[in-house]
């Protein structure tokens, strides 16, 4: 009987689970906890923390890639080339970040995989190329011999992305290679993981187009209408997107990475997922967690910035009632703003297209089935497959690093100045007008809609209790989505150059 659990025991998920997996674990229960017990944004929560919580078990057909070409990451020139027809490539059991260059793989494990001899957590035969990008190789790079080879420790090393059988290669040693050029095929009976598939509605970025299809067909544009000086409250409150673009520049992260980053002081889950993706992938969940959390922590992180900026006088301030808008203004303002916004920021047209669809769908009353299927049925679907997808990137060696823990707090300083900045926008219109605006409508400036405009109003409730400031912060709230979109789309256009 012994003798039958110990044959057993390595075939069963126990013997993968490490201290990685405990730790996120935990955090599983903490996300959890938040959207079940404290209710903050449970519909988005709870499929993120299902997410992690299968990213952090030994699963089998959930998130593996099914075999097929390997492409080149980069252009360059081959260095070293380690694949061989017939050789059986077989991946870690548990999904690993794995090095990206020579010197962080480290001149023995190197050595090592060039031996044939087995690396722990690196899988079998799963090194195929070693790169040199003219662009990656910098003067101080170090030269290391492995072998018969002179490397650099900024080489690059090309993995395997699924296991299977090395059927054919195209390029040899000394070969030059571009972006995207085939180098190799790998073949295998078995199919792409559940998640495999789920996850390309993210990485072909359709995931956050439809979700703002769903918030422009849930959310009325009639207060910014009726208000629209508000708008410069949206505005402001994209200080916090480039005050930490910058500070994640001075920290070291490259410019895509920046921006990556700096949208999350928006508050705008879907943008940072459009963003990340297609600046710096490698950064997308710990983005896309960031912002997500960020915007289920509004009613935490936004009051006390609120009261310290407001004085008790400021809170009690009453707005006049906003004027009817009529729904010819509503749909004139519909395809104004698609114009002018696609005109402006080309690359924003995902986004700003699907948002001001759902509105006229909503707007023009001759498509209630349709404008009822997007605010329920499809954006609850979406919601589903977004959130899950997202939570299954939350491997715990993907998660647990210095680099991530950056990224949070960087997240939450962007999330925080922006809060600050449609304040202090508020207040400073204050001072150049007669028609006074309540301060607090200011941090409703971010894109968490409408979550940002109820804690407005919750706030001004707690200073006078028959003071109704929803629908007025509904203004800058739907501005900080148009203008959170805008910035994504002007990174887009700035940071990726001709690519």
């Amino acid at each position: 009987m012994i003798d039958l659990l110990y044959r057993l025991y390595p075939k069963t998920g126990f013997a993968l689970v490490d201290w990685r997996m405990l730790v996120m674990w935990l955090v599983v229960v903490g996300l959890l906890y938040l959207a079940v017990y404290k209710k903050f944004e449970p519909l988005l929560l709870v499929p993120i923390a299902f997410g992690a919580m299968l990213a952090n078990l030994p699963t089998q057909g959930m998130v593996n890639q099914p075999a097929s070409v390997l492409r080149s990451p980069v252009a360059g020139v081959v260095q070293l080339a380690l694949g061989e027809e017939g050789d059986q490539v077989k991946l870690h059991a548990v999904e690993q970040m794995l090095p990206a260059t020579v010197g962080e793989l480290g001149v023995k494990n190197l050595g090592d995989l060039l031996a044939g001899k087995s690396v722990d957590g690196l899988g079998t035969n799963a090194l195929l190329y070693v790169l040199r990008c003219d662009e990656r190789t910098n003067a101080t790079a170090a030269t290391v011999q492995v072998g018969d080879a002179e490397l650099l420790t900024t080489d690059l090393l090309v993995w395997a992305d699924a296991a299977g059988t090395v059927v054919s290669t195209e390029v040899s040693v000394g070969d030059r290679v571009l972006r995207g050029q085939q180098l190799l095929e790998l073949y295998s009976d078995l199919r792409g993981g559940l998640f495999h598939y789920i996850q390309l509605g993210i990485l072909l970025e359709l995931f956050p187009p439809l979700i703002f299809l769903g918030v422009g067909a849930l959310t009325d544009f009639g207060p910014l209408i009726a208000n629209p000086r508000v708008l410069l409250l949206g505005g402001a409150a994209q200080f916090g997107v480039f005050g930490t673009f910058i500070g994640a520049q001075l920290l070291g992260f490259s410019d895509q990475a920046a921006g990556a980053i700096g949208i999350i002081g928006g508050a705008d889950g879907p943008t940072s997922i459009f963003l990340a993706n297609a600046l710096a992938p490698e950064l997308l969940a710990p983005i896309a967690v960031a912002a997500y959390s960020y915007m289920a922590l509004v009613p935490v992180i936004q009051p006390p910035i609120m009261r310290l900026l407001t004085s008790a006088r400021e809170r009690k301030i009453r707005m006049h009632s906003l004027r009817p808008v009529s729904r010819l203004e509503k749909l004139v303002f519909a395809v104004v703003v698609t114009i002018a916004c696609i005109l402006l920021v080309p690359p924003a047209s995902p986004l700003i297209g699907m948002l001001m669809f759902g509105n006229f769908l909503r707007e023009c009353k001759v498509t209630d089935r349709l404008s009822h299927t997007v605010q329920n049925e499809l954006i609850n679907v979406v919601t589903i497959f977004l959130g899950s997808s997202v939570g299954i990137t939350m491997t715990g060696d993907r998660f647990l690093r210095g680099e991530t823990l950056g990224i949070l707090v960087l997240g939450v300083a962007a999330f925080s100045v922006a809060t600050a900045s449609g304040v202090l926008m508020a207040k400073a219109m204050n001072l150049f007008s007669n028609n006074q605006i309540n301060p607090l409508i200011g941090s409703a400036g971010v894109s968490a809609v409408p979550m940002a405009a109820r804690v407005s109003q919750v706030e001004g409730q707690k200073a006078d209790p028959s003071n109704c400031l929803l629908m007025h912060a509904m203004g800058p709230n739907v501005a900080g989505v148009i203008g959170t979109a805008l910035v994504a789309g002007y990174f887009l256009t700035v940071l990726t150059g001709d690519q």
